[in-house]
């Protein structure tokens, strides 16, 4: 059993006074070297922005907040790696991300708060003006809300008579290459909301935008139906991971 006065500071005292020998100060540790690199590249976002930063640096920022004692530059180009982008990332499943030595549910948790961050504020922008003076606005949002899904999902945004958005739903949700829509419920809901007009949109998992024969036969089921009741449908807008396409500028309905 260790002796407890001889672990107490009056010990060491009298063990200087008695000239019993004194260990040598210990050299102070030395700064971990990310320390540095952190406060370099905060300085360069906040005086220059995130357009000059790779992803991975931009990435590297966002995990500064969940990982304190870490160098993260290693953990941001394996999440790129595997996932391919910092929107791709960001969007990436709990599960798989947590499958990533390193990642935690603080990582996944900072995440989600820079993705919903995003989307508030392209959604914001949608709200202020018609969609047709903000197209891009809106496609730039479909596709952060919406590409990077790994199941299909039908959006719906409802439009009103100056085609001013009034209520931007997820009407369904499936698996990696299908969800059921409804039309009924599609018009229904318009008509429920005063909307004059809608925009269709879903994502295909795949990447590949291009729309299948269901697709179509979908969009001119609704736009039938809903023209006989005062509901427009303007576009159906379909996003993947490469880009997306409108059915409308095809000549698909």
């Amino acid at each position: 059993m260790a002796n407890c006065f001889e672990e107490s500071p009056l010990f060491e005292l009298l063990s200087l006074e008695a000239g019993a020998s004194v260990p040598p100060p210990q050299p102070p540790r030395p700064t971990p070297h990310y320390w540095g690199h952190r406060d370099r590249l905060r300085k360069r976002f906040l005086e220059g922005g995130a357009d000059p930063l790779p992803d991975y640096e931009l990435l590297e920022l966002v995990l500064f907040r969940a990982i304190a004692r870490r160098d993260v530059k290693p953990l941001a180009k394996e999440l790129l790696g595997r996932f391919g982008s910092f929107g791709e990332v960001m969007n990436a499943p709990r599960d798989r991300l947590l499958e990533v030595e390193g990642v935690t549910e603080a990582v996944v948790t900072e995440f989600r708060v820079v993705q919903a961050a995003a989307l508030r504020t392209a959604q914001g922008e949608v709200k202020k003006r018609p969609i047709f003076a903000a197209m891009s606005t809106v496609l730039d949002y479909l596709r952060s809300a919406m590409a990077f899904e790994d199941r299909e999902q039908f959006r719906i945004l409802f439009l009103d008579r100056r085609n001013k958005l009034i209520a931007d739903e997820v009407q369904s949700r499936g698996t990696i290459d299908h969800t059921s829509v409804y039309t009924r419920e599609v018009v229904k809901r318009a008509l429920e909301l005063s909307a004059s007009a809608v925009i269709l949109a879903h994502n295909h998992p795949s990447g590949d935008p291009t729309p299948s024969r269901a697709d179509i036969e979908m969009t001119k089921e609704i736009a039938e139906v809903g023209s006989k009741l005062g509901v427009t449908v303007h576009d159906h807008i379909i996003l993947g991971r490469d880009g997306h396409l409108s059915l409308k500028s095809v000549g698909a309905f």
